[in-house]
């Protein structure tokens, strides 16, 4: 897994159903976010992160791109996959375990969030304000 961080970004390749880029996404962009809002937000990020990372992961047979930038007045992650199916969030049921319930995270606690369709997969994408951050 490649990863690069600056000042305001990190960018990093995700391996095809390799799960152990869920923890290593959190820690990266834990140092992202080392200087950028409560520690509250900060959390609700790592969260969102790795459901939308998890879900690219889990529910495509493909690799992932994680990108995540931290702006003056916002924070964008979006993790990019190369699958045509477009997620949708749903209820889960109540023997479902944990399944199901990252985009209604997602959706709950993200100041927005979207799907944005490439040539080839799509990006799933939220965003956290800094105002509410600081």
């Amino acid at each position: 897994m490649k990863s690069q961080v600056s000042a305001a970004q990190l960018r990093r390749r995700l391996g095809r159903a390799d799960l152990r880029a869920v923890p290593e996404s959190r820690r990266a962009l834990r140092e992202l976010l080392r200087h950028w809002g409560t520690p509250e937000q900060s959390a609700v990020a790592e969260l969102l992160t790795s459901e939308l990372v998890t879900n690219a992961l889990v529910h495509t047979d493909h690799e992932a791109v994680l990108t995540a930038t931290v702006g003056p007045r916002r924070l964008r992650v979006e993790v990019r996959d190369f699958a045509a199916r477009e997620p949708r969030p749903r209820m889960p049921c109540t023997d479902d375990g944990t399944h199901g319930r990252g985009l209604v995270l997602v959706e709950s606690l993200a100041d927005g969030w979207g799907v944005r369709k490439h040539g080839v997969g799509k990006s799933v994408w939220f965003e956290l304000g800094a105002d509410a951050a600081a």
